[in-house]
């Protein structure tokens, strides 16, 4: 069943096939600096001291959300977060972007609750299209050497407290 609700991000996905070409050769963090569309996440990575966790041996699966995903958020919002003192408060959103293990969307299904690296579950829901707490899935399953990514349109926010 849920396959058949990936045809036409399978659409998306092969045309998006040669930004992401050299994927399962590259690890997660080169895989997206490749793809270009990514870079507000890309600093966020570095910014938290992210990058030699996600250039490991993983399995991991990343629910991206792209630069345009960032810039929807309030105005101002990345810039503070991106400040040493709020290291703590970054790591955690970044942190609840990632699952570990490799989850390809084979594996997704309605109501689905994973735990995330940060702690805290995100929830998949099929209905409309695949989402992850909300956010669209745009393009799904591309592979990278160390896991997964898959593309999202916003950024999401673990739970307070």
């Amino acid at each position: 069943m849920f396959r058949r609700m990936f045809i036409a991000l399978t659409a998306s996905t092969l045309l998006a096939a040669p930004a992401f070409a050299e994927g399962a050769t590259k690890d997660i963090v080169d895989t997206a600096v490749g793809a270009g569309s990514f870079t507000t996440l890309v600093a966020a990575v570095e910014a938290a001291g992210l990058v030699e966790t996600l250039k490991g041996p993983g399995p991991f699966t990343v629910f991206a959300p792209t630069d345009a995903a960032f810039a929807a958020l309030p105005a101002g919002t990345v810039e503070d977060l991106l400040k040493p003192e709020n290291k703590d408060k970054l790591v955690a959103i970044l942190t609840y972007h990632v699952l570990p293990g490799k989850v390809m969307s084979t594996d997704l299904s309605e109501g689905l609750k994973a735990a995330t690296v940060q702690g805290a579950e995100v929830t998949i829901t099929l209905e409309g299209g695949p989402k992850v707490n909300g956010a669209a899935i745009s393009t799904a399953d591309i592979e990278a050497a160390n896991g997964v990514i898959h593309v999202i349109d916003a950024v999401i926010l673990p739970p307070e407290g």
